[in-house]
């Protein structure tokens, strides 16, 4: 069973101009590469990606844009959870290609996402 880990996002106005840099200066290992993000191993289980800003949930901007993602197997109980607490800017749960999700923010505007990857051969990789 998949333990809860995280993913911190960084949003490129081009994503191919800054993948070298992760995979061949910083030596990241590419776990998975979505198109329109790619998610590397830093060390362990600690994971950083980054996205196409053009085509992310958060859109490139001229300061950084971050995206905080807490991999998890109850994306359900966590968007219960939101909800009763009341949390800003809370999405209905989404199913894409690799994992369902949502985002929300916290109180000072920050995104985040809580998801699980719904292919069990890319959840393997994040074990």
């Amino acid at each position: 069973m998949l333990k809860e880990c995280a993913i911190t996002f960084y949003y490129y106005e081009d994503i191919h101009a800054v993948a070298p840099f992760y995979e061949e200066v910083l030596g990241f290992e590419l776990v998975l590469d979505q198109g329109l993000a790619r998610i590397y191993r830093i060390a362990g289980n600690a994971y950083f990606g980054i996205v196409d800003g053009n085509k992310g949930h958060l859109k490139h901007q001229p300061q950084s844009a971050t995206l905080l993602t807490v991999v998890s197997e109850d994306v359900a109980g966590w968007h219960a959870k939101m909800t009763e607490v009341g949390v800003a800017g809370l999405s209905e749960i989404l199913r894409g290609t690799y994992c369902e999700h949502f985002f929300f923010e916290d109180p000072a505007g920050y995104a985040i996402e809580i998801q699980r990857f719904h292919n069990p051969d890319v959840a393997k990789l994040f074990k």
